[in-house]
């Protein structure tokens, strides 16, 4: 039986590039494609893939927030991460949400169908120039064990922090979550308290820091 799976990238050619390339492997169907985090969460939900992959910075939601949905409500649906950036925030973050891959999008095609195999048994992979990245990353928690200060957020607090940075206006937010515009400006100022700070500039620079966008992956 074919593995079932779902690809979520903001870019069309390389959505489309994966799909013509896997669509080519014996073994494998794309069920569904996506262009952002909302439409890809709704893909899984709706056609259950075996595998998810996922680019991290995706619009609307990224690839962390659509993967803790995922374990939540999808669990049997398997998380690849696909991504440009090698930054331990983002490995980190999204491996914390449960992902079971990590792969760069400077890897070979060939990579990929290794990383894809590998996940549908039940391994986790991670592209090697990622594996000492989650170690060192591993070890410095452990020394100072603690969190960092975004677990403080709540998932949808990070959704509603995320479109802040990526400059949605609070009309367009509400349009997005399906909650009023009061809930928006709630949701803000419960944010700003969380993190004591008050400026949307603020705001978005802390985002960026923390891997929640990257405003141009």
């Amino acid at each position: 039986m074919a593995l079932r799976i779902l690809i979520a990238d903001d870019h069309k050619i390389l959505r489309e590039g994966l799909k013509s390339l896997l669509e080519k492997q014996p073994g494998f169907a794309i069920v569904a494609e996506a262009e952002d985090g909302l439409n890809a969460f709704d893909g899984v939900r709706k056609h259950k893939p075996d595998i998810a992959i996922l680019d991290i910075g995706m619009p609307g939601l990224n690839g962390v927030e659509v993967t803790r949905r995922i374990r939540s409500e999808v669990a049997e649906t398997k998380v690849i991460a696909l991504s440009m950036h090698a930054d331990r925030r983002f490995v980190m973050g999204i491996l914390e949400a449960g992902a079971n891959g990590y792969l760069l999008k400077d890897s070979a095609f060939a990579e990929l169908v290794i990383a894809v195999a590998a996940v549908a048994k039940g391994k986790m992979y991670l592209s090697p120039s990622i594996a000492e990245t989650v170690v060192k990353s591993s070890l410095e928690k452990l020394d100072r064990g603690k969190q960092g200060s975004s677990v403080l957020l709540s998932g949808r607090e990070r959704e509603v922090l995320q479109m802040i940075a990526e400059g949605k206006s609070t009309k367009e937010i509400g349009f997005k979550l399906f909650v009023s515009t009061k809930t928006v400006e709630t949701h803000r100022k419960q944010i700003m308290e969380k993190l004591n700070i008050r400026t949307i500039a603020g705001l978005t620079k802390y985002a960026i820091r923390e891997g929640l966008t990257s405003l141009g992956d």
